[in-house]
This record gives structure tokens, sequence and C-alpha cells, in this order.
């Protein structure tokens, strides 16, 4: 039951339907349905109008664009989980989102809007500093991801736009060592306890000149520190383990979960404490932790 139903037949269609009646885009309705649903063999209640975005060919598709992989809002984990052009820490948070069934319907753009705090996608995106294209009728806005999302269930989506693509820069030089993992109760269906997704880039001398972390579940967004992560650029990989308590130290700090929140920070401490010290450990040219 909704209020009204909307299919347009293109995104400019979309476009004025939304401006028009603010309803509310729904292509795999993996989040929605559960969320409204009234029982089972009922059809879920929607409060406000619905538009089925789900064919739209303008909202499909992953292709380069000159030093960003554009993936467009409607892709689907699990074709996300297929494409080699995608970067591996997606692509693993995408094979990880639910069974496989789900995961053919589940998209990119319905788990980022969805913004909650166990999120699979956007732990990844964030920390490879992906950014959102909002588009209206009126024109067209271009948000870091990070800020897009702006708490629990909350993002900064106008009443008038849509989600239409995600932008992922290829960094200028590969990240060194890469590491994604989530942790959960089993893994189909398996809601994320707590998921972090880090990479590190030495020089040929061995001297960090990127690091990045990015956890989920672990506040009421996902977690992430530039700050922090400055501390180890400039460090010799055999200096990292001298500097593991103090980044430590300092990540606990950002952290804010909201339940269970010594075993989400302990575990957030075991999980970069490993990470750091493979990287340091393994000297070679790229390696998946």
């Amino acid at each position: 039951m909704v209020e009204s139903c909307y299919i347009p037949k293109d995104l400019k269609e979309a476009l004025r339907i939304r401006k028009e009646t603010q309803a509310r885009p729904l292509a795999g309705g993996t989040d929605l349905m559960v969320v409204h649903r009234r029982g089972t063999g009922v059809v879920p209640s929607f409060p406000w109008p619905v538009m089925i975005v789900s064919r739209l060919p303008q909202l499909q598709g992953i292709f380069t664009d000159g030093n960003e992989i554009v993936i467009r809002s409607l892709v689907t984990c699990s074709e996300i989980e297929k494409n080699d052009d995608v970067p591996y820490q997606v692509r693993k948070a995408a094979s990880l989102l639910g069974a496989h069934s789900l995961r053919n319907l589940a998209t990119i753009g319905g788990n980022i809007c969805n913004a909650s705090p166990k999120g699979d996608l956007p732990v990844p995106l964030i920390m490879m500093d992906a950014k959102v294209v909002l588009l209206s009728a009126t024109g067209k806005r271009i948000l870091p991801l990070d800020e897009f999302i702006t708490g629990p269930k909350k993002t900064a989506l106008h009443s008038d736009e849509i989600l239409t693509e995600i932008r992922i820069p290829v960094p200028t030089v590969p990240y060194s060592h890469i590491w994604y993992r989530k942790i959960g109760t089993r893994k189909a269906n398996a809601i994320s306890k707590l998921s972090m997704s880090a990479a590190i880039t030495f020089s040929q001398e061995r001297i960090v000149t990127d690091f990045r972390s990015a956890n989920g579940a672990s506040g009421p967004k996902v977690a992430r520190s530039r700050e922090v992560e400055q501390i180890l650029i400039g460090t010799h990989a055999r200096e990292i383990a001298n500097k593991i308590p103090e980044i430590l130290s300092a990540y606990d700090a950002i952290l804010s979960p909201h339940a269970m929140p010594e075993y989400r920070r302990s575990s957030t401490r075991r999980m970069l404490h490993y990470f750091l010290t493979k990287a340091a450990s393994e000297d070679c040219e790229r390696i998946i932790i």
C-alpha cells in the first residue's frame, strides 16, 4: 500500500516526478521493503509516494572516466562483485552483503541512501574518498560521500534530487597493501557488527606515503579521521610498530559505538593492529591482507 506509485520511462521524467511529488526512488527495495513490511504475504505500507526507477538505463553501468571509476546508482552488488574495474575493497564488501539472491537486487545507491551505520559499501567507499553525484531537474551537485551521509538514516539528499553516480578516485600510486574485513554472525544475510577497510602505500624506500582506514558500525556513521592518518605519513616501515600505540589510541577516541562499545573498540584495535603489523612486515610490491 502506497500513497502513489510512479514508473518513469526515463531519467528526465523521473526528475520531474521527484520535483513535483517528492516521490522516493525505489529500485531493489531490500532495505525499504523490510523497514515498511506489514507481515508475511502483505504488501508493505509506504507513508510517501514511491517512484520505481529500477529499469532506468541512465542509472546503470560501470565505467572509467579519466582518473575515476564511475558506478551508477542502480548497479547491483552482484554486478559490482563481478567487475574487475571496481577496487578490491568495494568488490569484497559487495560480495559479503547478504545472500546471493539479495545481492542480485540490492543496489549501491540504495545501500548508500539507506545511511545505516552498519551499511557495507560506504566503508570502503569513504576510505577511498568517493563522491556522489546528485541530480535534480534544475542542476547537479557533487559531494564527498563522507559529507553526504550525515548520520544514522540521514543524508544530505534534497527532496528533488536523485543519486545518479558514485565516483571513486583511482590512486595516482596504487596502494601497497589493502584490507577489508567484516565481522558478522554468519556469512549469509549477516548484518555487520563491525567492518574495516584500510590501505597503506610505501615508497621504494619503504616510507609510508599514504595511509587510510575507515570503520563501520562503530558510531553514528562511518568513522574516518584524516588527522589520525597523518600520524603514519613519513614513517619508515620498521618504525611502524613504535607508532601503533599512538594510532590505536587516536582511533579509539573517534569511535562512538551505541551498542557493545568495548567489544567494538577492542575489535577495531585488534584489526588495525593486525593490518599495520602485517603491512610493515610484508616487503613486497602489493598484497591483499
